[in-house]
């Protein structure tokens, strides 16, 4: 058979390569969350899951589509920010609802328990945006709260980026720290993991989907030769989730000793 008789089969099959890269592109980011939100879900429990996670992803994937402005790069990147960002906010009201709803079950047994002693109780405090108080800055009661911030954040950037948009070195910027936020993404599991000197709560599934995820996308990004930001942060991803999964190991292998939490409120904050 001649060579040319075999480009019937050869060009749709790279085609459908390359529409399945681009799909994988497209969702793949989202899959390892899928394990964790059941999680949540099942055990009415945030506490393993720090949601500076969804912080950096909501504030990278911003900043992402922003540079795209600037610079156009293929379109499976920016769908996979677009869908990256509503996976979070879904992550977010979760995590938020179960937080709000086991605070008011501490305090409802508390009262119940101090009832006899005509103690008074008082109500969980409520924490807020518009409070513009650091020491609570995305441990609101609401997920309200975080919705008003994050669009506050996008109009506020997205005017910015409107201003300087005829800057080369704004936009080279702006796609730099778009990546290197998304590389620091394990950053707030990883210390998480280390204040609690264990990984339980954490969805091991969520961060060996993380790696291989990481791992594809970084070649994804050398292959396609997108922007350089992209691989060199791609890279530095795969560092910080190989570092979760050696912490995976050694707590489970070489107990330590927990932290303390004797108070609520500082488990509260820590989501």
């Amino acid at each position: 058979m001649e060579p040319g008789g075999l480009e019937w089969l050869l060009v749709p099959m790279q085609q459908l390569v390359s529409w399945g890269a681009a799909g994988a592109m497209v969702f793949g980011g989202v899959v390892p969350y899928i394990p964790q939100y059941r999680d949540i879900r099942r055990t009415q429990n945030a506490e393993g899951f720090s949601t500076y996670v969804c912080l950096v992803l909501l504030v990278a994937n911003i900043l992402r589509i922003l540079f795209w402005f600037g610079r156009r790069f293929e379109s499976p990147l920016l769908w996979q920010s677009i869908i990256m960002i509503f996976t979070m906010l879904l992550m977010l009201k979760l995590c938020t609802e179960v937080r709000v709803s086991n605070e008011l079950n501490i305090k409802r047994r508390s009262f119940a328990a101090a009832d006899s002693k005509d103690e008074e109780i008082k109500a969980p405090p409520k924490r807020s945006y518009l409070d513009f108080d650091l020491n609570y800055f995305w441990h609101w009661s609401k997920f309200t709260d975080y919705l008003q911030c994050v669009l506050t954040f996008t109009g506020v950037t997205g005017y910015i980026t409107y201003l300087w948009l005829d800057s080369s070195l704004f936009v080279e910027t702006l796609g730099f720290l778009a990546v290197f936020t998304e590389a620091m993404l394990g950053v707030p599991q990883l210390y998480r993991n280390y204040q609690n000197r264990s990984t339980e709560g954490m969805s091991i599934k969520m961060v060996l989907m993380w790696t291989s995820g990481d791992t594809f996308k970084t070649v994804y990004f050398i292959l396609n030769q997108a922007p350089f930001q992209f691989s060199i942060c791609g890279l530095l991803q795969v560092f910080v989730d190989i570092a979760i999964l050696l912490q995976v190991y050694l707590y489970s292998y070489y107990p330590q000793k927990p932290v303390s939490h004797t108070a609520h409120p500082a488990s509260t904050k820590a989501l």
